[in-house]
């Protein structure tokens, strides 16, 4: 980034870390108890990633741990060269070859699902950059295999969307019940309550309880060290289709 860009990022996030210590007592002091967190960083330890490539990335995270994903998506990128993709050049793979990736058969499946549509023009990432979130999540998510995780986590890392929650997130449910004191799991209908003060910036609160996430004794470090959101769970329901809470 030039020193404009980072200029003004730095300023949309003193704006952003203002309106959210206001805004939550509880979010406030997990900001003060990660003073040199940086928000952003995880982002910056990823490759640069068009919305095809980050859905390639969620999808294949579905369910596995941090390091079993990374390990498929090294393979993944050594099977075509050091990099993720293109929806033509996975189309053109061999599946068999995806599967020897390490990847199941659904999620080869719903891949060259997602491959089709943007090789078809369908889907772009041009396009999809131009749409409201809501509406984001409506057309993926009528995808088999795609569900809100997978999306939110694209929303974030491909689109830089400000106000993205994960409210079926296992491990940012946990960091919520640890930081709020809960003495239950919250549901996915209690993450969006609690979120809801944090609008327009739910993605940079995410980003710290996810910090949270990663403080607990044995937690999964991802390799950069960073707070990666949409790894450490999946899809609740990752048929696509059907059951979702939508992020209002």
């Amino acid at each position: 980034m030039s020193a404009v860009t980072d200029s003004a990022a730095a300023s949309a996030d003193a704006r952003a870390l203002a309106h959210l210590r206001g805004a939550d007592p509880v979010l406030a002091g997990v900001i003060d108890a990660h003073a040199g967190f940086d928000p952003r960083g995880w982002l910056r330890e990823l490759p640069a990633m068009d919305s095809f490539g980050a859905l390639i990335f969620m999808v294949t995270g579905q369910q596995l741990s941090v390091r079993s994903a990374a390990r498929i998506l090294g393979r993944i990128q050594d099977r075509f060269g050091g990099r993720l993709p293109s929806p033509a050049a996975l189309l053109a793979a061999d599946p068999g070859e995806l599967l020897g990736t390490g990847l199941s058969r659904r999620k080869v499946a719903t891949l060259r699902t997602v491959a089709g549509r943007f090789a078809d023009g369908s889907l772009s990432d041009d396009a999809l950059r131009r749409l409201p979130d809501d509406e984001i999540l409506d057309r993926l998510t009528a995808i088999s295999g795609i569900g809100p995780w997978t999306v939110h986590g694209m929303l974030i890392i491909a689109l830089d969307r400000a106000d993205v929650v994960l409210p079926g997130d296992l491990a940012l449910r946990k960091a919520i019940r640890r930081s709020y004191g809960l003495d239950h799991l919250p549901s996915q209908q209690e993450v969006l309550q609690i979120a809801e003060p944090w609008r327009p910036y739910r993605s940079m609160a995410t980003a710290y309880l996810f910090q949270v996430a990663l403080d607990e004794p044995g937690a999964p470090r991802p390799d950069g060290g960073g707070a990666i959101p949409a790894r450490a769970s999946g899809d609740p329901d990752p048929g696509g289709t059907g059951r979702r809470i939508r992020a209002v």
